[in-house]
């Protein structure tokens, strides 16, 4: 039974990948609706041939990457579980040492690294990808560095999580769920605000912005719109990538905007301010705040449902996965299945929400600053920079994009333009 379910899990993955390649391939339109063409959203006025045919290749072949990699997760969990390395884990744990935090530490380790060794192809892939495509600078060991760093933390977290997450579900196997959701708030909160000052430097070295002129025009935007900001952030990304990006990250005391030395290097002040009124409306609308509320409302439902499907699951298929319940850790790999299932499906709303936010913030920005040609060719950087699609496909834009399109984004802020130019011709 153990061998039938594995067959049918690895042919069900291989037919999912070939779907999803004739989807890209063939099936997806990502041509501009004829409206749209000679407009500011047309690729074709600020990309020349070679870029655009770049852009097209590139996005195909990053979104390919992106449908097939969550799913190789779900495989390689689900036949960890079927050919009973789960269960050898555990009891080499034991074998080892009788404490059961060691135990624990033991069993996740050789289930991570088993996870990253199976994944790591896909993972090499994406960045060759993006060095052949010119976007990442990043050389092979300063990548590897990144990826041990990502494997360590991740490392840690885990082991503090299942010790925790077992000892609820052998304490109270009908509200484990509810007890780990509670105990999320304050971890998730804890997190976000020591991200900026000690996960984030482990990647990259930031400091205050270097250009003083650029920082007190950014903070006499950031008075004007009511926020106390005392320093802008500049982080050193230029030997990583020739992407744009700024964001903001934190919450309280440890609230950051933070610009990439490359939108510094690429985009004139105008743009850049177009860029940080961008990030200051995220502040003023309260979105990082809205987006712990809705995480935190989402992993209730989720875990929730975990509870529910792991029991049927453990139920249905616990000889076939050498598991004897929920609360036997060698379940483990079932239950992040069922977690990262459960999130991948919720992400078109979780990506729905985020689109709202970023097309709000883009009306603050636009609205603050009053610069609409800024703002379009502040787009069309990004736009070239990163080598996206203007117009991606539908499933794309469901499933991957937290910002509106460059072709909803732009079209706006052409349409913001005309309103404003007839305003001025009634005045």
């Amino acid at each position: 039974m153990a061998r039938k379910m594995g067959f049918y899990a690895v042919l069900a993955y291989v037919v999912y990948g070939f779907l999803v390649y004739a989807y890209l391939y063939f099936i997806a339109d990502t041509s501009l609706p004829f409206e749209y063409q000679g407009t500011g959203a047309d690729p074709a006025t600020f990309l020349n041939g070679r870029e655009l045919m770049l852009s097209e290749e590139y996005s195909q072949i990053r979104n390919l990457l992106f449908f097939l990699a969550t799913p190789l997760e779900w495989l390689v969990y689900f036949l960890i579980l079927l050919v009973g390395l789960s269960k050898a884990f555990a009891n080499w744990a034991n074998e080892v040492t009788k404490n059961k935090f060691g135990q624990t530490a033991i069993y996740v380790f050789w289930l991570s690294l088993l996870a990253y060794a199976a994944t790591f192809p896909l993972s090499f892939i994406r960045y060759q990808l993006s060095k052949t495509y010119n976007i990442s600078t990043q050389t092979f060991p300063s990548w590897m560095k990144d990826e041990l760093i990502d494997f360590w933390i991740n490392f840690a977290m885990m082991v503090v999580i299942v010790t925790v997450l077992y000892w609820l579900i052998n304490k109270s196997r009908r509200y484990w769920w509810m007890f780990a959701w509670i105990l999320t708030i304050p971890f998730t909160l804890f997190i976000i605000f020591i991200q900026p000052v000690i996960i984030d430097p482990l990647y990259n070295d930031f400091y205050p912005l270097k250009d003083k002129e650029l920082e007190t025009k950014i903070l006499e935007l950031a008075n004007e719109a009511d926020i106390p900001a005392e320093h802008v952030f500049e982080v050193n990304m230029a030997e990583k990538t020739n992407a744009l990006n700024a964001y903001v990250t934190g919450i309280g005391a440890n609230s950051r905007i933070v610009l990439w030395d490359t939108t510094l290097n690429r985009l004139n002040d105008e743009q850049i301010l177009f860029i940080m009124a961008h990030e200051m409306a995220h502040y003023v609308e309260k979105h990082i705040y809205i987006g712990i509320a809705g995480y935190l409302l989402l992993s209730l439902i989720g875990f929730y449902l975990t509870s529910r499907l792991l029991t049927w699951a453990t139920k249905r298929w616990g000889q076939e996965f050498k598991i004897s319940g929920i609360g036997d850790i060698r379940s483990f790999p079932l239950f992040l299945i069922i977690l990262s299932m459960l999130a991948f499906a919720s992400s078109p709303l979780s990506n729905f929400v985020s689109r709202h936010q970023e097309m709000r913030a883009d009306r603050y920005a636009i609205e603050l600053t009053e610069n609409p040609e800024a703002a379009i060719e502040t787009f069309q950087e990004l736009t070239k920079a990163g080598l996206s699609q203007v117009n991606p496909p539908l499933l794309v834009k469901i499933f991957r994009y937290g910002h509106p399109t460059m072709l909803e984004r732009i079209s706006r802020l052409e349409e913001y333009e005309i309103q404003q130019r007839n305003k001025e011709d009634l005045d």
